[in-house]
């Protein structure tokens, strides 16, 4: 008899005993970590992760020497900074890192730049996922985007191994011209601090440590090293303060990240008001901080005033914090409670817990959510007479104007800056431009119409190609990085004068701004359609393009205000260092320093649109403000008021979708409060992003917590619910606010 047996039988039987086989190695290699864990909570009682952080901690530190807890709080060095360091080969090529307790199961702490994306990863061969910038993404409004923003860098922090981001930036917009401004989340403490918690706690959720800075007051890069911010408390607390609260609140982060400037005669990383007052007796954090990179100006004075951790090196927290512990000058406590924080941080985040894993970054994945998000922070400002959206089966000819618009958009320099993929390591200031093509991107969404290139550089050319096609679309720039700030808020490069020359040829030009904070518009009566990009990330063109022709519908909204002009801002001009300080702080013998130059914020409690609205100034675009290709209507205020200092408040409204296609609206809620509370003329409380079909209605219902209905008293170091009258205001942008209801609050 013969028996047949057929290929495919045979491929079955190999994988099924395979399989089989990987199951057995899987169950015995899964038995044996088992056993070792149970092994190392004989040895490590601290690996019990059943225990609370602040148990593990303590019991860790119970069992350090004095050499253990001095390696704990400082850096060891990071590629181009200072003199090469013995330990520098266990680095990551990261920003900095902070050597483990092997003996007790502490790992290394391995930091990475990674404001919208994981910085330094061409150094070690790997990709890194480009999100929209900080700012970009402040724009969507949305809650639940910042947590993808923040799940997908903590992922690709894993898997380039890494366990800590010094991302998370709240800074609020005092100065548009600040360099870093597309780091941070805007102008409007709510806002900021709402969105910059919920990328902390998603981030987080990822097992690394979570960072906020830079506290506070960091508002300039022009001297920033030897600035000091004169402000008073009350104006500190309900503006920049605010949103660090907030941020902590919502996000836990582990860790917080001192700046560079002094605040009121003390420099950030030493100020006891901030570090100790502030930060862990009113608000109760208890993860660790970490200066900014050198700055760190003192040995005693920041370890009493509440620093933990010097970055990236050894000057001050090094050999001469054990001297002055072994010579008494700092307590064995103090630096007991800096190690304390450190080790809590580790616990909290589950770096201890779950250690580091390098694996492959899913860059398909990375793309996606990068474009979602750019989508969604993609803000129209003009439309006139309904030129977008671009119907690409209709046009027959688009011109592609503006520089790299033929290869890629810009990004933001400095220490936040993600290489681009397939390229070298950026340098700190370069200008880089991801690899995505607006022209590629248009070309595709217009297959039957004449996409035409011209860099701009000949405005005359430019103008030429824009007559003789049916739309122009003009891609500008502004580029932005840490250590500089802008002249003014104009694009460079005689952009300005490119773009009038265009829609004079063309009326229906389009201009994308890709820029990382507000810009001046001369020209703006002149252009059909103004969208604004901002560091669009690894797929921003595909993002705009989908919004130019209407896959997308706009839904963003801008948070902060564009000026018509810098004559506009609280100060005109920027202040300065003095001649011959060549931007440094003095140092004095004992290691101390001091600020060599001030900047008074006058202005105080009116930051953003409270300028604007307190000094009847009109502006180009307000606060809140971004276009979409349906419109919306609100009725049906009803406010019901809190009970007392702690109540919340609710205010219910109905949204209608009143246009003809699908869109999403960001509702915002904004208080006025009794005038003797002295403050500007009404502060944003609430908002809510309502997706609707064409002609849906939705009820909608913010609650507004008492906090943000009260004011800071510096005399009682607290917050005060002003009785009186409040206007409760809700509409569609600080300056669009159709409904109001007056209600009355009492303590």
């Amino acid at each position: 008899m013969k028996t047949t047996i057929s290929l495919r039988s045979v491929r079955g039987s190999f994988f099924l005993i395979l399989g089989l086989a990987a199951a057995a190695f899987a169950a015995h290699a899964q038995h044996r970590l088992h056993n070792q864990g149970d092994d190392q909570k004989q040895q490590h009682p601290w690996m019990d992760s059943t225990l609370s952080p602040d148990q593990r901690a303590e019991m860790v530190l119970k069992e350090m020497t004095l050499d253990e807890k001095i390696a704990l709080v400082h850096g060891n060095g990071m590629p181009g900074w200072g003199k090469p360091r013995e330990n520098a080969y266990m680095g990551n090529g990261g920003a900095g890192f902070v050597l483990g307790i092997p003996r007790l199961g502490i790992p290394m702490i391995q930091m990475s730049d990674a404001a919208y994306g994981v910085r330094s990863s061409a150094e070690n061969g790997r990709y890194s996922t480009a999100l929209p910038s900080n700012v970009a993404s402040a724009a969507s409004w949305d809650t639940e985007a910042a947590c993808e923003y923040g799940a997908l860098i903590g992922r690709e922090l894993r898997a380039q191994g890494y366990n800590m981001t010094l991302g998370g930036g709240v800074n609020v917009t005092r100065e548009p011209r600040n360099g870093r401004t597309f780091e941070y989340m805007g102008e409007d403490p709510v806002l900021a601090g709402t969105l910059v918690g919920n990328r902390i706690r998603c981030e987080q959720a990822q097992n690394v440590i979570g960072d906020i800075k830079h506290y506070a007051a960091n508002d300039q890069e022009t001297g920033r090293n030897e600035v000091d911010v004169l402000v008073d408390k009350r104006s500190l607390r309900e503006s920049d303060l605010l949103a660090f609260e907030i941020g902590i609140e919502v996000g836990n982060p582990a860790a917080v990240m001192c700046s560079y400037n002094a605040i009121n005669g003390d420099f950030a990383c030493e100020n006891k008001y901030l570090l100790t007052d502030v930060l862990r007796d009113s608000w109760g954090f208890k993860g660790f901080v970490l200066s900014d990179w050198g700055g760190t100006h003192s040995t005693i004075k920041a370890s009493a005033a509440g620093l933990d951790n010097e970055e990236p090196e050894d000057l001050y927290f090094g050999a001469n914090l054990k001297d002055a512990v072994q010579s008494g000058k700092v307590p064995m406590s103090e630096l007991d409670e800096h190690v304390r924080h450190i080790l809590r941080s580790e616990f909290l985040s589950g770096i201890v817990d779950h250690p580091i894993k390098k694996s492959v970054v899913d860059i398909e994945g990375g793309f996606e959510t990068a474009r979602k998000i750019a989508e969604q922070s993609t803000v129209l400002l003009k439309n006139a007479d309904s030129l977008l959206p671009l119907d690409g089966a209709k046009v027959r000819s688009i011109a592609v104007i503006g520089p790299h618009a033929d290869t890629g958009m810009i990004s933001g320099g400095g220490s936040a800056q993600v290489d681009p993929p397939g390229r070298p390591s950026a340098g700190w200031q370069a200008h880089v431009w991801y690899p995505s093509s607006p022209l590629k991107a248009v070309s595709a969404k217009a297959p039957g119409a004449t996409v035409q290139f011209d860099s701009g550089e000949n405005p005359a050319s430019a103008a030429a190609l824009a007559k003789k096609s049916d739309v122009a679309i003009v891609f500008v720039y502004q580029w932005t990085s840490e250590g500089a700030d802008l002249p003014n808020l104009s694009l460079p490069d005689a952009q300005d004068a490119l773009i009038a020359q265009v829609a004079a040829a063309n009326p229906h030009t389009i201009v994308v701004l890709e820029t990382g904070t507000a810009v001046t518009m001369p020209w703006i009566d002149k252009v059909g359609g103004v969208v604004e990009a901002w560091y669009a990330g690894s797929k921003g063109a595909d993002a705009v393009a989908n919004v130019l022709f209407g896959d997308v519908n706009p839904g963003a909204k801008l948070p902060m205000t564009f000026p018509r002009a810098e004559a506009d801002l609280p100060h005109p001009h920027m202040v300065v260092p003095p001649p011959g300080t060549h931007g440094r702080a003095a140092v004095a013998s004992n290691g101390d320093a001091k600020p060599t130059f001030s900047v008074r914020y006058d202005e105080g409690l009116k930051v953003g649109y409270k300028w604007y609205d307190a000094e009847n100034k009109p502006v180009l675009f307000p606060f809140g403000f971004g276009l979409s290709y349906t419109t919306f209507s609100y009725s049906a205020l009803a406010v019901k008021p809190g009970a007392g200092s702690k109540g919340e408040t609710t205010v219910s409204f109905t949204v209608k979708n009143t246009g003809s296609r699908a869109g999403s609206e960001i509702a915002e809620v904004y208080a006025a409060l009794p005038a003797s509370a002295g403050e500007p003329p009404k502060r944003l409380v609430g908002w809510a992003k309502v997706q609707l079909n064409a002609g849906e209605s939705k009820q909608v219902q913010v609650t507004v917590k008492p906090k943000y209905l009260s004011i800071f008293d510096e005399a009682r170091n607290a917050w005060k619910l002003e009785p009186g009258s409040y206007r409760i205001m809700v509409g569609g942008s600080s300056q669009d606010l159709p409904l109001n209801q007056t209600i009355s609050l009492s303590l």
